[in-house]
């Protein structure tokens, strides 16, 4: 079977983490999640005073990282499941262009909720600090996110690699 790369969207709290791993049941897959990567490699070095900006240029860092990784994993015959966000419309067309620098077939996996179940959600990781929990995040942070995140539009879901996830 050929490799696949699937590629998860949705806001915070979506569910993207759980349907990530959902995905890599029962198939040879490794899954790249951002909140694991950046806990791993900048959550000691990062300070809440560091602001967004610290955090994106890490996250792009952990991003290229993933991308050569994920060469090897489609390599030895695995797919490769992003769990990295992309929150904007620039976000998924520079993913859809790393998809397609891979060679492997792709789908964008796009999951939603309303923003108040998502906040749930995150309040209840927070506290219980589960499976899927990485790092807390406060309201404002989810607030902040929340003004940057841009929901698929038409023109993005009539795309053939896009599919919602229900």
């Amino acid at each position: 079977m050929t490799p696949h790369i699937h590629i998860l969207v949705g806001p915070t709290g979506a569910g993207k983490t759980t349907h990530a791993h959902r995905l890599a049941e029962g198939r040879r897959a490794i899954v790249f999640s951002i909140d694991e990567w950046m806990r791993t490699l900048f959550s000691a070095d990062l300070k809440p005073a560091d602001g967004f900006a610290a955090v994106a240029q890490r996250t792009a860092r952990a991003r290229t990282q993933m991308t050569l990784v994920a060469r090897q994993t489609l390599a030895a015959g695995c797919d490769a499941i992003f769990d990295t966000g992309l929150l904007t419309r620039a976000d998924r067309a520079a993913a859809a262009d790393m998809a397609r620098s891979l060679g492997a077939p792709f789908t964008f996996h796009v999951i939603d909720a309303p923003a108040e179940a998502r906040w749930a959600r995150i309040d209840r990781r927070n506290t219980e600090q589960g499976a899927t929990f990485a790092f807390p995040l406060s309201r404002a942070m989810f607030d902040l996110v929340e003004t940057i995140w841009q929901a698929p539009d038409a023109r993005e879901l009539a795309q053939p690699f896009y599919a919602r996830v229900s």
